[in-house]
């Protein structure tokens, strides 16, 4: 039996090529950043005023002397989105300016309204009085300041999320090179598995195949349902595979199935195949059944998750999405740190994945509590958990205060990086 990071190496040598392709950037929420995005512009693309002011040449003050005021004529006003003015600027002329407003050349800087004092008044606006020397460059944001054209906005195999996609659209960045999604074809088996909302007790709702259709978002990959394999569907599921290598779909998901069982057909279809890289049973909990085989010579794999509702969510978490990330060019993902509120103990030669709940004290430490219930048929911890906690092999005792790694359930850590 494999211990968990000698599966995770297997997957590793087990990468297949995901293709590249454009698409436009306003829709490339939670798609793998294909190649380094570089802006094309300078942002701000001219200089402008950070607030509502009046905008002066700041030389024209130099002279000022104490207690006595120097009249600025007021030869226009600029708002933001309107073309500046190109007329020649005089000595002791201003113009008022508002925030985002495009500064004329020949000023330099901007006195903030607040400031301002008008002659002959305020409601009649034909001067400013300035009694003052006026600092150059006040209150302006220059051409480039944010971001330099050819400068570097996303890195290569970044996630992209909606602040990335407000940066794009904001430098007029129309397409980027993504990663193409995953194409994953799901099965679920046995014969006591239901679509029907009303079971008798010998059946079960089908609630897998709900769960994982439902990370799609999160986990980058198309979902496409393939039914379910009933108990004696062995040559069904192998023609399902000869279809899958000469068609679009790069990863094929059953749940149930892979165990020691009377019906438990997948393992034995799989070797019927040619594979680089497989392997079966992995000494975790929940979820020691899993399987993970690819096809050789081919860029296709498979994965064969418990039936178990805990065995599947955690084995799909813990091998399908690392074997997503790898194939997709993404780091691995680092865990969260938190300290243990309470003991818990397990088989020591196997790495446990807990479901748990984190929170955070309110001098700002992360605190976890391993919940309890975790066999793999209860779903009532799982609705009460924000984590799992993964507790490696080696090691049967896990005391209070300890520090312990956490991971999201229904979506990554890689956000955090």
């Amino acid at each position: 039996m494999k211990s968990y990071s000698q599966a995770v190496k297997i997957l590793k040598r087990g990468k297949i090529i995901i293709a590249n392709e454009y698409i436009k950037s306003s829709e490339s929420l939670n798609r793998v950043c294909a190649s380094n995005v570089h802006c094309n512009v300078n942002y701000p693309s001219a200089n402008n005023s950070s607030l509502d002011g009046y905008a002066i040449n700041s030389g024209d003050t130099k002279n000022i002397k104490k207690n006595r005021s120097i009249s600025f004529k007021i030869i226009g006003s600029i708002s933001a989105g309107k073309k500046p003015f190109k007329k020649k600027i005089n000595k002791f002329e201003a113009v008022e300016i508002m925030t985002g407003g495009i500064i004329p050349k020949g000023f330099d800087t901007i006195i903030p309204i607040e400031q301002i004092n008008f002659y002959p008044n305020k409601k009649n606006r034909k001067f400013i009085l300035i009694k003052n020397k006026i600092k150059k460059y006040n209150h302006v944001r220059f051409s480039g300041s944010d971001y330099k054209k050819n400068e570097l906005v996303i890195k290569k195999n970044k996630i992209i999320l909606p602040n990335h996609i407000l940066a794009l659209k904001t430098l007029g960045i129309k397409k980027i090179k993504v990663k193409k999604k995953i194409n994953v074809l799901f099965f679920s088996t046995g014969n006591e598995i239901s679509n029907s909302d009303t079971v008798p007790i010998w059946k079960v709702r089908n609630s897998n195949s709900h769960y994982i259709k439902n990370l799609k978002e999160n986990f980058l990959f198309n979902f496409k349902n393939g039914g379910i394999l009933k108990d004696k569907d062995e040559k069904i599921f192998k023609s399902k595979i000869k279809k899958m290598i000469d068609s679009k779909i790069d990863i094929i998901i059953t749940s149930g199935a892979v165990s020691a069982g009377k019906y438990d057909f997948i393992p034995s279809v799989i070797r019927t195949f040619k594979l680089s890289s497989y392997f079966k049973s992995v000494a975790i909990r929940p979820g020691k059944p899993i399987l993970f085989a690819k096809i050789k010579g081919k860029h296709k794999a498979i994965f064969g998750l418990p039936g178990n509702p805990m065995s599947s969510g955690a084995c799909f978490r813990f091998f399908v999405y690392p074997y997503f990330s790898i194939i997709l060019g993404l780091n691995d993902e680092r865990p969260i740190k938190a300290i243990l509120m309470n003991d818990f103990i397990k088989k020591k030669n196997f790495t446990r994945f807990a479901k748990s709940k984190l929170s955070t004290t309110k001098n700002g430490k992360i605190e976890v509590e391993i919940l309890n219930r975790q066999e793999s048929f209860r779903i009532k911890s799982f609705t009460k958990s924000n984590m799992w906690t993964l507790l490696p092999q080696g090691k049967s005792k896990f005391k209070k205060g300890e520090t312990v790694d956490c991971f999201f359930l229904n979506h990554i850590n890689q956000t955090l990086i």
